[in-house]
């Protein structure tokens, strides 16, 4: 049994949940799948995964076998780059979280430019708004924005984005223009609950705070898109949420003299070791993509 092959087996059972959805990453049938778990199991003489009507999840010796052999795989590409050298492509796959609007509207679309330069590469992006565990989950980069819950985390900041005060064109030609923040209290808000419903406020050193209500509440980032476009409420959000209407002109800026506290974009890597140069290349390109963003936008 090739040791290799077989770790390169066992990772994708357990990130594709099945045997079935591991032979159709690996482009092989699934008795092949199966017949190499069986033999890596007999060979290590424990069992590695738990079979259920609900699919398949690891031991707890599979999780650390998981762990340990996504690790190896990873040096592995890292020793085959090395050798092949510094202008040649990456090659493997990297996995990839991102919050779901962020990553449809910044990401995925600019993929096709990061393919195109290493044509071995395979990218799963994990849409996702909560935080999750990137060690357990086999993540190699996570893209998160706002404050980090974990100050041992292994992250770089890519950018820094404005956050404002937004609405559509038809919510305020029927509730009229807000000119201070005090006005805000008079509107109808869409709430995101993710965020404080008291919005701060400052301008030339002054500071002031707003609580702000409303009759719809949202637990995501699309929600609270469709809620805006859909006229009902203005809401406050990073302008990456709305680019694509702030350019169009489908949403608006309001109470531009007044500023909002700013929102970091992070790339997270795994705690524990070192961040693979396939996520420290794909954090740079991110990065280099949000800039080109911010020097071709300016509010309105």
């Amino acid at each position: 049994m090739d040791r290799y092959q077989a770790m390169a087996t066992f990772v994708r059972v357990v990130e594709a949940g099945s045997f079935s959805g591991a032979a159709r990453l690996l482009n092989v049938g699934q008795p092949a799948v199966s017949k190499t778990i069986a033999q890596l199991e007999n060979r290590l003489q424990v069992s590695l995964l738990l079979r259920s009507t609900h699919g398949l999840s690891p031991t707890e010796a599979g999780l650390r076998f998981y762990e340990r052999a996504r690790a190896a795989i990873a040096e592995a590409d890292e020793a085959e780059l090395a050798a092949r050298g510094a202008g040649a492509g990456l090659a493997g796959r990297l996995r990839v979280s991102a919050a779901t609007t962020f990553a449809r509207l910044h990401v995925v679309p600019m993929l096709p430019r990061f393919l195109d330069q290493h044509p071995d590469l395979d990218i799963e992006v994990i849409l996702d708004d909560r935080v999750i565990d990137l060690m357990s989950e086999g993540v190699d980069l996570s893209l998160r924005m706002g404050a980090l819950p974990d100050s041992a985390a292994v992250a770089r900041r890519l950018a820094t984005g404005a956050r404002s005060v937004l609405a559509t064109p038809g919510y305020l030609a029927r509730a009229g223009e807000p000119h201070a923040p005090a006005d805000l209290a008079e509107h109808e808000a869409v709430i995101y609950s993710q965020q404080p419903e008291i919005w701060a406020f400052t301008r030339e050193g002054t500071e002031v705070s707003v609580a702000v209500r409303g009759r719809v509440r949202v637990s995501a980032a699309e929600g609270l898109r469709a809620a805006v476009l859909a006229d009902i409420g203005l809401t406050i959000a990073s302008d990456w949420m709305f680019a694509p209407e702030l350019a169009s002109g489908a949403v608006r800026r309001l109470l531009l003299p007044w500023s909002l506290p700013a929102i970091d974009l992070w790339a997270v890597f795994p705690t524990g070791r070192m961040a693979s140069t396939k996520a420290r290349l794909f954090a740079g390109f991110v990065e280099a993509v949000m800039a080109d963003a911010e020097a071709h936008s300016a509010p309105a």
